[in-house]
């Protein structure tokens, strides 16, 4: 049973070709392709044609290499999306959630919609790009775009259908929108009519594992492949990666490690409460009527910003180089808080890591060994402090973190964060979104019963590389002092 899985992150995309046969899944990497946004003028926007292009491209190669799968499945980044005119064509490119259009949106949306009302309704964090900000924004600045508007599609929401033809916003990534009740079970019209966003271009939210139609005829002419049936997965990448956790405990902590760290637990019930406010935590929509209790924590985007600074300025250092620097550098010199609004937008992230420095009076990092190792020091010991919050709000005790993604390549990071929060770490799989895509999938089909012996399979497949702590001391301390100058202790 080969299905495909397109999973498209914020830097990069990927078809991925899955095979599953007597309890092992086999995964191949069929198309890769960069996934760069776009400055033009002052917006900085998504290709998302270009994406679409590539999504083509991915089909073309699994017909010529290992023939058409059974069925497709889309996962990619959330909050942003785009609007469909009443003729089905996209009205304008969609925006990046970095672009600078929802700058101090969220404060005035505050000032219409008290925070604590909008946490209650939601159970979504705060976070200043959530698509509630970024649709408060184009109705001050646009309002022709909302008025006109028939659909409302999510990013992968839109690349179904321009596959399919096929309209449906899917659960998980509408969940991140801050405009989803997870109460009431749909978009909540009362926060829509209360910032005046057209509620009628919203349409009822279907569940992960949903058929959505098949490949649309203009598209099997233009390849020359017969039309393949399309399903929902968990299309916001963090809950398609939880999917294919391969935990043993239903009580489980998770770390999805890319450009963003998300880190939480899953819960059948979102935990909604002021407590979870204050700590600014979000209740993202998961897979088969599951809650993901997460924190976003800006991840290694801070690393690849600096990886890009260096190479503008002809300094240009592979990844692994980049570690092994880290490594070389005096351990514990220097921290900064990863979730600091400095870390944000795009730019000169070594001289912001220096002014953080400044800024807290530490000693400056010199070198890029330095500064690498002050980013990765400080990502696990912020990992700590979110595993501790996570516990307190979840009322759960983890015997360890897993960790999927990309980032599970860092081995050094990994030990480090085995290190910080003094119990072993479980890597693996690093393909964990695409996997968890074509597990649904699997699932929809009854290939596979339920989410648990999807995860059963998938630790069966693929090596999971446990980290123990090392040197719990000295990383006790430098936790407490890492706590104290980003002010969360």
């Amino acid at each position: 049973m080969s299905v495909l899985a397109f999973d498209i992150g914020a830097s990069s995309g990927r078809a991925m070709l899955g095979q599953l046969s007597s309890r092992t899944i086999e995964v191949k990497e069929i198309h890769r392709f960069p996934n760069d946004p776009v400055r033009v003028g002052n917006r900085l926007q998504w290709d998302v044609l270009r994406i679409y292009h590539e999504m083509k491209q991915g089909l073309l190669r699994a017909k010529g290499q290992h023939g058409l799968p059974t069925s497709i499945g889309i996962d990619t980044w959330a909050v942003d999306y785009g609007l469909v005119d009443r003729n089905g064509e996209l009205m304008t490119n969609p925006y990046h959630y970095r672009d600078t259009h929802t700058d101090g949106v969220m404060e005035q949306v505050m000032k219409s919609v008290p925070p604590s009302e909008i946490f209650e309704r939601t159970g979504i964090q705060f976070l200043p790009f959530n698509t509630i900000y970024q649709l408060a924004s184009i109705r001050q600045q646009k309002p022709y775009l909302l008025q006109e508007a028939e659909r409302f599609l999510m990013i992968p929401d839109l690349l179904r259908y321009f596959l399919t033809g096929e309209m449906a916003n899917e659960f998980t990534n509408a969940t991140t929108t801050q405009l989803y009740n997870p109460v009431s079970g749909s978009w909540d019209h009362y926060l829509m009519n209360s910032l005046h966003i057209p509620h009628g271009m919203f349409h009822p939210v279907v569940q992960p594992g949903t058929p959505v139609g098949s490949l649309r005829s203009s598209v099997t002419e233009e390849l020359g492949i017969a039309s393949v049936p399309v399903y929902t997965v968990a299309e916001h990448d963090t809950a398609s990666a939880v999917v294919a956790v391969p935990a043993l405990d239903r009580s489980f902590a998770y770390l999805s490690c890319g450009t963003w760290s998300l880190m939480g637990t899953e819960v059948e019930q979102p935990v909604i409460h002021e407590r979870a406010r204050e700590l600014n935590f979000t209740n993202e929509g998961g897979a088969y009527g599951t809650y993901r209790l997460l924190k976003n924590i800006m991840g290694l985007w801070i690393l690849q910003e600096c990886q890009r600074t260096w190479e503008r300025e002809g300094l240009s250092y592979s990844y692994p180089e980049l570690v092994k620097m880290a490594d070389a550098a005096p351990a514990f010199a220097c921290f900064i808080d990863p979730d600091d609004p400095l870390f944000l937008p795009a730019g000169d992230m070594p001289k912001r890591v220096r002014e953080y420095a400044a800024r807290t009076n530490q000693r400056i990092p010199q070198g890029e060994g330095a500064i690498v190792r002050c980013i990765m020091e400080s990502l696990a010991m912020q990992y700590r402090y979110v595993l501790d919050l996570t516990e307190e709000l979840s009322g759960q005790k983890f015997q360890g973190l897993h960790m999927v993604g990309g980032g599970i390549h860092n081995e050094t990071l990994c030990q480090w964060t085995a290190n910080a929060i003094g119990k072993p770490v479980w890597a693996g799989p690093a393909e964990g979104s695409a996997i968890g895509n074509m597990a649904v999938q699997w699932i929809a089909q009854g290939e596979l019963s339920d989410i648990w012996e999807a995860r059963a399979v998938i630790r069966e497949s693929f090596p999971v590389k446990t980290y123990e702590p090392e040197d719990t001391p000295l990383w006790e301390d430098a936790c407490g002092v890492f706590g104290q100058l980003t002010r969360k202790r």
